[in-house]
């Protein structure tokens, strides 16, 4: 699966939450609008900005949800915030005509998703890198020692 097939999942995600105020949105302009603000240099998923917050904020369990098999948990509206910056978030309102709000928990509800669609266990390079540091478990334990 490519980073725009990604986006999209995430975006549709977030235009079937349960806030009114991204239920009209296009898949399309949200996809990009995720994308601005969460890809890297190479137009990739970010992965190691969003992992090395997590850790930093300490969200290692959640995180290791999103990257492992099983159930995702959830991330709330404040640590979405404290992991992308309010920048960002503030980038994504605007970009779609959202309260920052509204986009913090459109976020929070597509970003467990987005992540775990980019690193199937497996199925992907992130895949075969988590095999080899020992999973979610060894990535956690050296992110912890990169920021710890």
């Amino acid at each position: 699966m490519d980073l725009m097939d990604i986006l999209r999942t995430g975006s549709v995600l977030i235009q079937g939450n349960s806030d009114d105020a991204t239920t009209g949105l296009d898949v399309g302009d949200i996809a990009n609008a995720l994308s601005k603000i969460l890809s890297n240099e190479e137009g990739g998923l970010d992965l190691g900005a969003l992992l090395g917050g997590l850790s930093q904020g300490g969200l290692g369990d959640i995180v290791s949800s999103w990257l492992g098999s099983g159930e995702n948990a959830s991330i709330s509206i404040s640590q979405i915030t404290d992991l992308l910056g309010s920048e960002k978030i503030s980038e994504f309102a605007s970009e779609l005509g959202l309260s920052e709000e509204s986009a913090a928990g459109a976020l929070a509800d597509a970003l467990p998703e987005v992540v775990n669609e980019a690193t199937p266990e497996g199925d992907s390079l992130a895949g075969d890198l988590l095999r080899q540091i020992g999973g979610a478990k060894g990535a956690m334990d050296m992110l912890g020692k990169m920021f710890g």
